[in-house]
């Protein structure tokens, strides 16, 4: 049996942006350091004119060399000390917006996929990554679906909120078709990319700006029957825990019961084709109850420091004995490997 982290992260550095074309160099995120400024850890990415704190939100328990992928023999290394065959690598930078404008976009997301895939080349087996897409350009998003998917991706990424658009919108069809089509899940991550969001909850924890999005979109998506519309395509809930997924569940099931249509409880992720990221600290017998025991993944986080992060989490979930062992086991590996497509 494999153990695979089904939400780890990079974090970007200056060599990230080392594969834009000559072209987009003015676009380039730059460092900036601010010392003494808590909220951006005394570095931020300067993007577009936008601030995203660089140095606040960063694992130190992981090795520097190892978060931001300097040594990636060194990362291998710290997974087989944490007992970890596979991790599944997701962004940071991205997390927040930083453009409205398409080519700026474009350019950076394209040079991040860039560096995820010659990551990926040293070590395909153990390295897998989510595609990071330039959605203000629909046409290029689909181009750079294709090239992710024949370079080692594994997942879409997506946000609670894209822009000014929700992720049930019918804009993202053609993404959501494209994605069944490859067999690339598509994972909405822990994440806002909602400018007016950000803004509106700017001094809040991020309770409010990244996990109420995704669940959220989690319910948008069920009760506008979005899933029903591309059998092919697999869905990915991740860094938001597990313990909403009852709520969220019975809230929309007494609204279409309203309508006169029954809702099977038990099945709802099943039949839709949706795994979710849960927590060793999530109450995992009660939500077992609502997700069935092929549908939740765990990851560590690796290489962040906030609510979701557990660097151990994938070994404490094996040994406290709050779930039976064979659920354990699809959580840390068939699940897995089900919803990515490993």
């Amino acid at each position: 049996m494999a153990i695979i982290d089904a939400d780890a992260h990079v974090l970007e550095t200056e060599r990230t942006w080392d594969y834009m074309l000559e072209s987009e160099r003015s676009m380039r995120p730059r460092i900036v350091a601010t010392p003494g400024d808590s909220a951006s850890g005394g570095e931020f990415w300067l993007v577009d004119g936008t601030t995203i704190g660089k140095a606040r939100n960063v694992g130190h328990e992981t090795p520097k060399e190892s978060r931001e992928m300097d040594d990636i023999q060194a990362r291998l290394k710290h997974m087989d000390e944490l007992g970890i065959n596979v991790q599944v690598l997701y962004p940071t930078i991205f997390l927040r917006p930083f453009t409205r404008r398409p080519e700026v976009e474009l350019a950076v997301t394209r040079s991040y996929n860039r560096w995820l895939v010659d990551i990926w080349k040293q070590a395909p087996e153990r390295l897998r990554w989510v595609a990071v897409l330039p959605l203000l350009s629909m046409d290029k998003a689909l181009a750079e679906a294709r090239f992710a998917k024949e370079n080692g991706a594994c997942g879409i990424f997506m946000r609670g909120l894209e822009g000014d658009k929700r992720v049930s919108d019918s804009y993202f069809f053609s993404l959501y078709e494209e994605a069944g089509r490859l067999g690339l899940p598509v994972c909405i991550h822990s994440a806002t990319g909602s400018f007016a969001l950000h803004e509106y909850f700017i001094d809040e924890c991020g309770f409010n700006k990244f996990k109420l999005a995704v669940v959220g979109s989690f319910h948008s998506l069920i009760f506008n029957r979005v899933p029903e519309k591309f059998p092919d395509t697999k869905w990915g809930f991740i860094e938001v825990s597990s313990q909403w997924v009852p709520y969220a569940i019975h809230d929309f099931a007494r609204r279409f019961e309203r309508q006169g249509r029954a809702v099977d409880k038990t099945a709802v992720l099943r039949k839709n084709k949706i795994w979710v990221a849960c927590q060793t600290d999530d109450d995992l017998p009660y939500v077992l109850k609502y997700s069935g025991d092929d549908m939740l993944v765990i990851g560590t986080d690796y290489g962040h420091n906030d609510t979701s992060s557990e660097i151990l989490a994938l070994r404490k979930l094996k040994e406290d004995g709050a779930v039976p062992s064979q659920v354990v086991n699809k959580i840390l590996d068939g699940n897995a490997r089900a919803l990515y497509g490993l």
